[in-house]
Order: C-alpha cells, then sequence, then structure tokens
C-alpha cells in the first residue's frame, strides 16, 4: 500500500517543507531589523541590500507568500486525504484532519516560525534571492490584489499610521538598552538629544537672585575681586540695575586689555541678546552660535531680568554636568542621603528630577507652576518659608534646613513608610 502512495507521500513532504519555508520567511521579514539591514548594506553586504529591496515592497511580498503558503497547505491536505482514504475508508478524511493539523502546526507553523524569529535579518538575507523570483513570478496575481486592497482601503476610509511619535521612539531605545544594543550612557544621550527640543529658557536658566553682575562704572580693582571670588570666565554688565543688563565681559579680555594694557570695560564689552522664558533652547543654541555669543539675558513680562542663560546651561542639557578645573575634588550633588530614609536635598533641584528620584506622581505640568524644588516649597507652605518649617506631601516629610530672605536654600527630606510597608514588617 506504501509502494502504491510513495509519490503521493513525496509530494506531501515537498508541501511540508515549501510550508514551513514560507512561514519562516513570514516572520523573518515582518521581524527583521530595518536599519540594521540599512546599516549592514551600506557596509557593503549585497545580500542585505537584496533582503531591503524585497522589503521595499512588502505588499507584493506578504501576498506572494500568503499565496504559496495556502496553495501548498491546501495540496498538503488534499494529499493526506487522498492517501488516507485509500487505506482506511470514509474514516480516512477525519484521520487526514488530524493529522494534517498536528503536521503542519509543528513542522510547518511553530517550528520554523520560531527558528525565524531568532535571527530575522540572516534568514532574509538568506531567501531573499529565491523571494524576489516567486515575488516577480507572482506579479499579475499581485497586482490584482493590490487594486483590491485599495478599494477596501477606500471603502472604509482607512488611513496608513506609519510614522513613529517621540514617546514610541523613547521606548525603542529603552528597548535597546535593556536588550545591551546601546549602553546606558548612550541611551541618556538619545533621550537627553529627543527631549531637548521641549526645554525652555525659563526651566535651566540661572535665577535673577543667582546672577553675579556689574555696574559699567565699576572700578577696575572691584570687577577684579568679583572674577577672583567667583571664578567665572563671563559677566555681565549693567546700565542703572541688573534689569538694565547691556552686555557681558570675559575674564581673559579683562585681564588681557583692561587691567593690563588700561583700556575700558566698555571697550571689551560683547553683546547680550535677551529672550523670553518660554524660548526653547534649541532655538536660542542656534541663535548664539549664529550672533557667535554665549550668554542671553531672560526677560520676564514686564521686561525686567528674570535670569541669565550660557551656552554651557544648554549644552549640559545634552550631555550631562560640565566641570571645569575649578570643579577638580568638589563633590556637587543635589540629592545627597545623610541617613535611613533621609535626604539633603539642594532647593537649586530641578523639581522634575526630585520627583523622579522619590518615585513620585508625574502630573508636574498640571499641578506645579514651579520648575525648582525652592519654587515648589514656596508653594506648599504659601509664605516665606523660615528653618524649622515643615509639611508633608505624599509620603515626603520635608523641613526647611536652610534659607534667606528671599527663598529656600535647602530642605531636609525624609521618606515616610507607607501602610503597606508597615504592615509587612
Amino acid at each position: 500500500m506504501i509502494g502504491d502512495n510513495i509519490g503521493l507521500i513525496i509530494a506531501f513532504v515537498v508541501c511540508l517543507l515549501l510550508s514551513a519555508f514560507f512561514s519562516s520567511t513570514e516572520t523573518a521579514f515582518s521581524s527583521a531589523n530595518r536599519i540594521r539591514l540599512k546599516s549592514m548594506s551600506e557596509d557593503g553586504s549585497k545580500r542585505a541590500d537584496k533582503a531591503l529591496k524585497v522589503m521595499d515592497d512588502y505588499d507584493a511580498l506578504l501576498s506572494s507568500i500568503l499565496i504559496g503558503n495556502n496553495i501548498v497547505n491546501i495540496a498538503m491536505a488534499s494529499i493526506a486525504t487522498v492517501i488516507c482514504v485509500s487505506k482506511w475508508g470514509d474514516i480516512g478524511a477525519t484521520i487526514s484532519t488530524v493529522f494534517t493539523t498536528v503536521v503542519v502546526l509543528i513542522f510547518a507553523e511553530i517550528t520554523p516560525k520560531s527558528l525565524a524569529k531568532e535571527v530575522p535579518e540572516k534568514f532574509s538575507m538568506a531567501v531573499a534571492p529565491v523571494m524576489r523570483v516567486f515575488v516577480t513570478i507572482l506579479k499579475p496575481i499581485n497586482f490584482i490584489f493590490t487594486g483590491w486592497k485599495n478599494l477596501i482601503k477606500k471603502l472604509f476610509r482607512l488611513e496608513s499610521d506609519a510614522t513613529i511619535t517621540e514617546g514610541e521612539f523613547l521606548t525603542m531605545v529603552e528597548e535597546a538598552e535593556n536588550e545591551g544594543g546601546i549602553d546606558e550612557a548612550d541611551g541618556e544621550l538619545i533621550r537627553s538629544v529627543i527631549e531637548f527640543n521641549d526645554v525652555d529658557a525659563g526651566e535651566i536658566l540661572t535665577p535673577r537672585v543667582d546672577v553675579v553682575a556689574i555696574p559699567k562704572d565699576e572700578s577696575i580693582e572691584d570687577i577684579r575681586n568679583v572674577f577672583i571670588e567667583n571664578e567665572y570666565s563671563r559677566l555681565p554688565v549693567y546700565d542703572e540695575d541688573i534689569d538694565d543688563i547691556i552686555g557681558f565681559i570675559h575674564r581673559h579680555d579683562f585681564n588681557t586689555f583692561v587691567y593690563t594694557m588700561g583700556q575700558t570695560v566698555a571697550d571689551i564689552m560683547k553683546p547680550v541678546m535677551y529672550v523670553p522664558p518660554t524660548m526653547k533652547i534649541s532655538k536660542i543654541l542656534q541663535d548664539m552660535q549664529k550672533k557667535h555669543i554665549h550668554m542671553v539675558v531672560v526677560s520676564d513680562e514686564f521686561g525686567g531680568t528674570e535670569g541669565i542663560l550660557t551656552m554651557e546651561d544648554i549644552l549640559e542639557e545634552l550631555v550631562g554636568e560640565i566641570y571645569d578645573e575649578h570643579d577638580e575634588g568638589e563633590e556637587i550633588t543635589e540629592f545627597e542621603k545623610v541617613g535611613f530614609n533621609e535626604y539633603k536635598i539642594k532647593c537649586t533641584a530641578d523639581l522634575e528630577d526630585m520627583f523622579e528620584f522619590f518615585k513620585l506622581r508625574e502630573d508636574l505640568d498640571e499641578e506645579f507652576e514651579s520648575n525648582t524644588v525652592s519654587g515648589w516649597v514656596l508653594e506648599q507652605l504659601d509664605k516665606m518659608p523660615k528653618v524649622g518649617d515643615s509639611f508633608t506631601y505624599e509620603n515626603l516629610f520635608v523641613v526647611v534646613t536652610n534659607s534667606d530672605e528671599r527663598r529656600v536654600l535647602e530642605i531636609m527630606v525624609r521618606v515616610l513608610e507607607t501602610e503597606e510597608e508597615e504592615k509587612s514588617e
């Protein structure tokens, strides 16, 4: 009996292998990383280039795979039915259905797709030449299916949404970090670049109360002492008061041309640019590069000085803190652990950073107007804070430990145990 059906058995095995081929090919091309293939193609890989060309018309590729897969699966079921009926009679049809279903699931679906999913790029490059031929052969049929698909899209008014949102891209970066494709430092830099366009000048400026500036008629010795005491490379210069900043001077120019050669401050003063606090720092950076300036004045709604912003401040949003030679040996930290669940926090710290540090809620934009911890404390106390003032926010107990007449300088935060934590103990 087997000898009589040997041809059908061989045909069944061939169809099974073809079904496994089409199933694995579909998974490989749908899972392949197009960016990785493009990188390999640019490095000279001809196989990667062929795989990309096949993927360029993914609709035709998918239609060809589905046509081929359905043809061989139907043929396989028909062959199995003929063999089983010839051997077992009417019950052979049932036996054929059960046998074919199990064999197709294991050897033509689950196994080949699982293997292709492990190495999608390699598999895609390996089968790309065969699929190019197959797609070409089925081009007339694919043309009919493409027209049908376009008709369906018009009937149901379907629109493709192939764009990648910022949130999706950040998720891709996080996944690449978790899988080891990029390290943590690279991931952080990519996130900083993506979020760079969303940062306003008002979020990172040096506030007015921290600005060290000099009047235009300040004596040379006093200016020299200011440079020495503060170790800044540049100083803003104002006319009558700090709300009227007219320029800035550089330490090197002052020492070379004013202190040594006797020129005036006006001779070396560079112009400044005024910007609103809502202006994006990406745009400010472009303007600073065009005008060759390193400092801008952030003005408030009344035309006064809200603060200043330097090119270093902007670049730090991309690469993190930049320390010069004067910062060596200094441990500059805004969040310092001083005891069990107790932290000392500098109030110049970004409020979003503090919320992230303590894993609190993320609705900062909706709930608070302040960008810094200092402003947040003022909002919570609703008065000018004094040392010893305290309040509780969610699971944080906050105590003011240092302040002056105008703002909070430092707070102590104790993380309170939640009810769940107390019960677990």
